[in-house]
């Protein structure tokens, strides 16, 4: 049977942290004006919480090849519970900026958190963390090309690319993928998100370019 009983103390200790890392931010940037969460954005607090076990367990790298399968399963659990929490919002009207963003960090943590994982049991190189860091060196260049920050339009595209990277990722970690099948379900979650952010990229300067006043605008070579 699985039981955290058999952890190494520093699997508890580091999904703590993480919960309370987690519910430092959200104290930090919830909207002021709010009395409360709301039952989506609890259901996604209750979703952070599987993440933070998950996370918990890359303090203890045999603990992830032992219990692989049931970790796989609290991976595939906070994967449902991503589209409850969106169905929860717009049942009862309460959408959100911050409860958005709030799900979108969740959503690329985890991934990370599956990447490490994948690197620590040796089933792919580090090449496989580039999946899991695309997003925060997304953010990071966001800094200097403010132009990266502006809101993107809702797109299917890239709600089912974030699904087949945890899908691909909890598929590769399970016992049965050996290294070829790791590396194809790796590299595809990688080439679609690689893809995707490109798409968005390219919006994001082609409407940056048309808010420039014209004197600012660079050259084109379309």
């Amino acid at each position: 049977m699985w039981s955290w009983t058999e952890a190494s103390p520093w699997v508890p200790l580091l999904a703590m942290i993480t919960y309370l890392a987690m519910a430092g931010l959200i104290l930090a940037f919830v909207p002021f004006h709010w009395r409360h969460l709301g039952w989506a954005n609890r259901l996604t607090l209750g979703r952070g919480l599987l993440i933070a076990l998950l996370t918990g367990a890359l303090a203890d790298p045999e603990l992830l090849a032992r219990y692989a399968t049931p970790l796989g399963a609290l991976a595939l659990l906070a994967l449902m519970l991503d589209g409850v929490d969106g169905w929860v919002a717009r049942r009862t009207s309460t959408q959100s900026d911050f409860g958005a963003r709030f799900d979108m960090e969740l959503d690329a943590w985890l991934i990370l958190v599956l990447c490490l994982a994948l690197l620590l049991l040796g089933k792919a190189g580090p090449w496989v963390l580039a999946i899991g860091a695309m997003r925060y060196a997304f953010v990071m260049a966001g800094l200097k090309l403010t132009w990266l920050t502006a809101a993107l339009p809702e797109s299917r595209r890239r709600k089912a690319i974030c699904v087949w990277q945890v899908a691909a990722l909890m598929i590769a970690l399970q016992p049965l993928a050996g290294a070829t099948a790791t590396n194809w379900l790796a590299g595809s979650a990688l080439v679609g998100l690689a893809g995707s952010f490109m798409v968005d990229i390219c919006w994001l300067y082609r409407h940056a370019s048309t808010r420039r006043p014209e004197g600012c605008r660079t050259g084109s070579h379309s």
